[in-house]
């Protein structure tokens, strides 16, 4: 074949092995750009490079072979105690993680979380190198990576090299609190094209580049946007990431899921269901989401006793002392509202800080009458999209913060909401515990017919065909191949 073979650069790889005693457990990772990029990964094959979640260990890379396949395989990325610490808690997650969700009160600009994170790209580099093909289409993703390509052009590979952004890009007054700006900004643009969530962030990157490097053009060609620097051209797109649907629908029509669905509501004696789906981080509003519920709770006390908040909380980053501080205000302030409107009988929240398996999850979505989706900011946010698939019966009402990038294509059926706005949030939930069944149907038949046609497929080719990658027709639902499934391996 002409084309080259699609080559995933991420942080991690979607699968990822921990050692515990003499064993090496291994597991799927989790993360909405794993849930997102790997069905297309597994229809079209090719090559993932990442960090598997542990240090150089030769029976990893010998297990992660045996993972491989002749359609697929996986190259690791072997990260030091320096680098986890220096690259991934301090780079990634203490500067531009917080600065990138406009917070940047939580950034800590340590300059050696600057020079590491360039040690840690040469290493991505090394194995990039040794993978790719001269033909290959070399497919980078998230802030973790941004200086990639700067590192691979300056080893004189030409591939083809494209940028997708998971989360948000802040705006020029933000960014340039960035000791390093001018570098990332240079280093984004080595790649062919960068793609953006919504336009929002598009315009704030090009308002960056224009604001913060000397000398940089912002071109219109036919229908594409282009920043010219240093004589590269960069086209600059905006691809809303998505799910696989027909996966998704098809998974939570199982007749088990159905049951369990049923057992959740039966548990809860016939009371509403209002469902809160989050990874435990400061951005997803979970605090606000629970003090807007106690203020529903206040003012409506005809619904004390009829409906349940159940918060799920998936484990994350526990290495980060912020992190756990507000797993902690989480727990506190659960037990506040249990113990303030609590009654025999009835439990206002349930909480749950632990991961749940894809059945588990799809019998919560298909269990809630509503989906409570509030996050201070998001790059997109997946669980709406889910939330929606799942939805066999049609029915079942989203809350969304106008903050996430999925309010922007599901506003012709969400209920948006301010998460900074308790009582807003409080008065928007009420409506949605009372909507009827009919405008229920009218609303989530619009939003599901809206992530149906721009599936995680769609994205994937716009933005193969924005960058010139040609990459063959993908197709909706599953191809049978391999499953990476969870194994435990002697040492």
């Amino acid at each position: 074949m002409n084309r080259g073979r699609l080559v995933v650069v991420s942080n991690r790889l979607p699968v990822t092995m921990e050692r515990i005693g003499n064993q090496l457990q291994f597991q799927p990772s989790s993360g909405g750009l794993v849930s997102a990029l790997l069905p297309v990964f597994k229809q079209i094959g090719g090559c993932w490079i990442g960090w598997p979640g542990t240090d150089c260990d030769p029976e990893v890379a010998f297990a992660l072979r045996e993972q491989s396949c002749a359609e697929y395989c996986f190259q690791p990325v072997f990260l030091n105690d320096t680098e986890r610490r220096c690259f991934y808690h301090g780079w990634a997650n203490e500067i531009i993680w917080p600065l990138f969700h406009d917070l940047s009160s939580y950034c800590n600009f340590d300059p050696e979380y600057w020079a590491v994170y360039h040690e840690a790209s040469e290493k991505f580099a090394d194995v990039v190198e040794c993978s790719a093909g001269q033909k290959d289409f070399v497919w980078v993703h998230d802030y973790h990576l941004m200086m990639l390509a700067d590192a691979l052009r300056f080893r004189g590979m030409n591939n083809k090299m494209a940028y997708f952004h998971h989360i948000p890009f802040p705006a020029p007054d933000m960014f340039e609190k960035l000791p390093w700006r001018s570098e990332i900004l240079h280093g984004l643009l080595q790649f062919n094209s960068l793609g953006f969530q919504t336009e929002r962030d598009s315009k704030n990157f090009v308002g960056c580049a224009l604001r913060c490097l000397p000398g940089a053009q912002l071109i219109r060609h036919e229908a594409k946007l282009l920043v010219r620097f240093e004589g590269r051209y960069t086209a600059i797109g905006t691809f809303p990431i998505s799910i696989d649907y027909r996966a998704f629908a098809d998974d939570a029509a199982h007749n088990e899921v159905a049951a369990r669905a049923l057992e959740i509501r039966g548990n809860l004696e016939g009371k509403k269901i209002v469902l809160g789906v989050d990874r435990l981080d400061y951005t997803k509003g979970v605090v606000e989401r629970l003090l807007a519920y106690r203020t529903l709770l206040k003012e409506e006390p005809g619904l004390r006793g009829r409906v349940t908040l159940l918060q799920l909380v998936v484990p994350s980053r526990e290495g980060i002392a912020r992190y756990g501080q507000l797993k902690n205000s989480i727990k506190e302030l659960v037990k506040e509202i249990n113990h303030e409107f609590g009654a025999s009988g009835w439990t206002p929240v349930i909480g749950w800080h632990h991961c749940v398996s894809r059945s588990e999850l799809l019998a919560l979505y298909r269990a809630a009458d509503v989906a409570l989706i509030t996050p201070l900011k998001d790059g997109m946010n997946l669980v709406a999209k889910e939330f929606c698939a799942a939805r066999v019966e049609t029915t079942g009402v989203l809350v969304l913060s106008e903050f996430a990038g999925t309010a922007l294509q599901l506003a012709n059926g969400a209920l948006l909401v301010n998460p900074y706005d308790s009582k807003g949030m409080a008065a928007t939930l009420s409506k949605a515990l009372r909507m009827s069944e009919p405008e229920q149907q009218t609303r989530m038949q619009q939003m599901q017919r809206t992530v149906q046609q721009s599936d995680v497929f769609h994205w994937c080719e716009s933005i193969w065909h924005d960058v010139g990658f040609n990459g063959p027709c993908l197709h909706s639902g599953r191809r049978q191949t391999k499953e990476f499934e969870p194994i435990a391996r002697a040492g």
